[in-house]
Order: structure tokens, then sequence, then C-alpha cells
């Protein structure tokens, strides 16, 4: 096999924001080139893999099946690049330090982060894990996103994004074997994939709440195993084990590239949300600001 030359990491990025905006002029704005910068990029990345990445319409495009693997798979590596990068600056060089989740970090923030480092590529940023209340002073940190109700003592919360449930699975389980999901009762014949989130956590939805409120009686809700997080049930289901109860922000990725699908649309309204905890009464912090300015961004743009 013929060598290649060296992976074009420019038409890489310019090929990603292209695919998740379907857009060349939303992606130029993202990038701050011009639109026929980023076809070029594109056509020299088609070039260099042999393949067509795009369908071009006269005024639309649309994915190949090449082209959504790799959309797939760039998403993620990008988002892993980014944090490993922060592991390798950390602390000594890190002037940004965000606590938050390990779901969230691992299916929301890990994804999108190598986009802030692109808007800000001077600010060093680390990102720790815990559900634990975000020690602003001694731990040092800057700024939390949190999972929960509100009303944190102490500190500043603004809501970030709802989390409504929905039960989520692999699309080969959805449509293929002897039992597609066709209405909630068909859940019956299938495994339930559980997390702990939402055990003891009233107003938070899990299988018996939602198999009530989509009239399906007759399903069994405590079948299936438990896992520690929502990342982990989620994971599980992405690997075809079974159906899990997905929190819209934390599932948007894996929808938005066919690895989840949602076989039924009734979603449940949860009590908690995602909230951006800041420290009561710090001093201005810029890079506190900019950061909190991109996550809002970015839950609005979706």
């Amino acid at each position: 096999m013929k060598p290649r030359h060296p992976a074009p990491l420019n038409a890489l990025r310019a090929f990603e924001a292209v695919a998740r905006h379907l857009s060349f002029q939303a992606a130029a704005g993202q990038l701050f080139v011009t639109p026929a910068a980023v076809s070029h990029q594109v056509k020299h990345l088609e070039a260099y893999l042999g393949v067509k990445l795009f369908h071009r319409g006269h005024r639309s495009i649309a994915l190949t099946v090449e082209g959504e693997a790799l959309a797939a798979s760039l998403s993620e590596l990008f988002g892993q690049l980014d944090l490993a990068l922060d592991r390798a600056t950390a602390p000594a060089a890190a002037n940004l330090r965000v606590s938050t989740v390990e779901s969230f970090a691992a299916k929301w923030l890990a994804p999108r982060l190598h986009r802030f480092h692109r808007d800000c590529p001077d600010l060093k940023t680390r990102i720790e894990t815990g559900n634990e209340p975000a020690d602003f002073g001694r731990g040092g940190v800057d700024v939390a996103v949190r999972y929960g109700r509100g009303g944190y003592a102490g500190v500043t919360a603004e809501r970030l994004m709802e989390a409504p449930v929905f039960p989520v699975c692999a699309p080969s389980l959805a449509t293929g074997g002897p039992r597609p999901l066709v209405q909630p009762d068909d859940l019956r014949h299938h495994t339930l994939l559980h997390d702990e989130s939402a055990a003891g956590r009233p107003g938070v939805p899990d299988w018996p709440a939602w198999l009530a409120a989509a009239g399906a009686a007759d399903v069994d809700a405590t079948r299936g195993p438990v896992f520690a997080s929502i990342y982990l049930a989620q994971e599980a289901a992405v690997a075809g084990h079974g159906v899990a109860l997905g929190v819209a922000p934390l599932v948007e990725e894996d929808l938005r590239h066919g690895r989840l699908v949602r076989p039924f649309d009734r979603a449940v309204a949860n009590a908690y949300a995602f909230w951006i905890v800041r420290p009561r009464g710090a001093d201005a912090n810029p890079a506190v600001d900019a950061f909190c300015r991109w996550l809002r961004r970015e839950a609005t743009s979706g």
C-alpha cells in the first residue's frame, strides 16, 4: 500500500465544520475564512482520501456514507484531542479549571471543546470531573457545570439546559431482529438499562416513570442491569446491549451521528437540569466569562 502524506489537519477541521452545519457558508463563518476556502479544503480532503464526502445539490449538501462515518469519528477525536492537551499541560499551564460531572464531560463537553479552543486559543483549560460541590476556594475551581435542581448554596447558578428524558437504543435494536420497537409495550421483549442517577432523586425520571407516562403497563420496569452513571448506561445502549433512558443533552451527538435512535417520541420532563455554577462575589474573570458565553452559545446552537 502506497504511504500517504501526513493527514491534512486544516482540511479535516474544515470538513468537520461543514459536516456539523451542512453549510459551507456557516462553516466559513465559524472558521473565519471564505466559503471558497472551505470548499477548497474539503475538495483537498476528498482527493487525499479518494472518496466523495458530500452530495452537492443546487442549494443544499448532504453527507455521503463515507462522510457520515468520518464526521462521527472526527467529532470524538477532536474532543478527545482537546482533553488530552488539557491533561498534558495541567496543572502548571492551566488558567481555567472547569469542574463537571463525568457524563457531561464525556458526552457533551468533549466533542465540542475544540471549538472553544479555536475561539480562545490562548486560554488553557483543565477539565475535572466529580459530583460533589465545587470547591472554588482551596480547590482552585473557576467554574462548574452541575446536573441538579439548582438552588446551590453560596454560589451563583445559571440554568444552562433542560434535561428531558426518553428511551434510546442502537439503530439495529430499534428496527432489526424478531422484536422491533414499534410501540412502548414492545419494550417487554428488550433489556432495560438503568442508571443510578435517578435513584432517590424525586422528579428525575426512571423507567417506571417513563413507562407509566407511555401507558406501557405490561412492561416490567425492574428488569435489566444497573450502571453507576448515565454515561455508562448510554454507552451500553450504543453497544446494542439494551434500551437506556437518554438525557437529552447527553445523547445529542450520538443521535446526530446515528449511533443511537429514539424509538418513541415521548419524552418526560426532568426536575434536574444542567447549571453553570460560579463563585458568588468573585472578582471579574475574563476567562470564566468567555467560557460561560461559549457554553450558552453551544447550548442554544444544538
